[in-house]
């Protein structure tokens, strides 16, 4: 059967399996550790997640990086106010923009000629730009790199756990009634590939009262705790539904943003 195989995987051969696609970093760059943000469904919050771990990991005096793997729906421009921006380089290297505090960023909206360009790439070639943010950008000494990840468990994620060395991914949900179903895919995904699985973190969890502090469940009681318990998997954090989070990302000055919420999150990052 191997030598019919045609290292597609799409038949999870054991040949393939057991076959190394990492892709190396260019000369010169340095990333010590990648974690993926990663959801079975889209509108959980990847992205905000994504932007406020390279957030919290920066302000605690570690050198950040995010990799839009999101090709055909980026947003991590805008969160840091570079919409505008667009990526520089010189002999096929390309050099990461870098944000007010100095987290560096690797988004297709930053090679764009106008961001609201759609991309309209079928799978393949997707996967290809995904690779080249890894092996055609000067990343420079990154201790923690966040890899915002697509929706799913499609092209994008498959790349990502094959061609990147990554260290762990946290699943991101809200929630609602399909959260289960939304964990258990990706945990599935992540179990084949043999990624370790950090934890969970619940986005939108609540709306707390700026009078009396009460935790008004808008979506109604989570039952994040039972489905991490029945994964033996950690909560990492319950982000709440803050005025504020919106009016700063809405602003490109996500980098302003406090987010104590993120500090268990941050100290299982700090032990890989």
């Amino acid at each position: 059967m191997a030598e019919n195989c045609d290292h597609a995987c799409s038949g999870g051969s054991e040949s393939c399996e057991s076959r190394d696609f990492h892709v190396s970093l260019r000369a010169g760059s340095k990333v010590k550790k990648v974690i993926g943000i990663v959801s079975g469904k889209g509108g959980v919050g990847k992205s905000l997640v994504t932007s406020l771990l390279a957030c919290k990991m920066n302000k605690l005096g570690f050198k950040s990086a995010i990799l839009d793997a999101d090709i055909t729906g980026p947003s991590i421009p805008e969160s840091f106010g570079l919409g505008e921006k667009r990526a520089s380089g010189q002999n096929d290297c390309l050099d990461p923009v870098i944000t007010d505090s100095g987290i560096q960023l690797m988004s297709m909206n930053f090679l764009l000629e106008n961001e609201n360009d759609p991309v309209i790439w079928r799978g393949p070639v997707i996967a290809g730009a995904v690779k080249q943010f890894w092996t055609d950008v000067a990343w420079k000494d990154v201790d923690y790199m966040f890899v915002d990840m697509p929706p799913g468990t499609g092209d994008v994620p498959l790349t990502v756990f094959q061609s990147l060395p990554v260290d762990g991914i946290i699943i991101v949900s809200s929630p609602q009634q399909l959260v289960r179903v939304i964990v258990e895919k990706a945990l599935k995904m992540a179990n084949m590939m043999n990624i370790p699985i950090l934890g969970l973190i619940e986005n939108m969890s609540y709306v707390q009262c700026p009078k009396c502090d009460e935790k008004i469940y808008v979506f109604g009681q989570s039952n994040i705790e039972s489905i991490a318990k029945s994964f033996n998997l950690p909560v990492l954090a319950r982000l709440p539904m803050r005025p504020e989070t919106s009016a700063a990302v809405d602003a490109g000055d996500i980098e302003s943003l406090e987010a104590p919420y993120l500090d268990e999150a941050a100290e299982v990052i700090k032990k890989l």
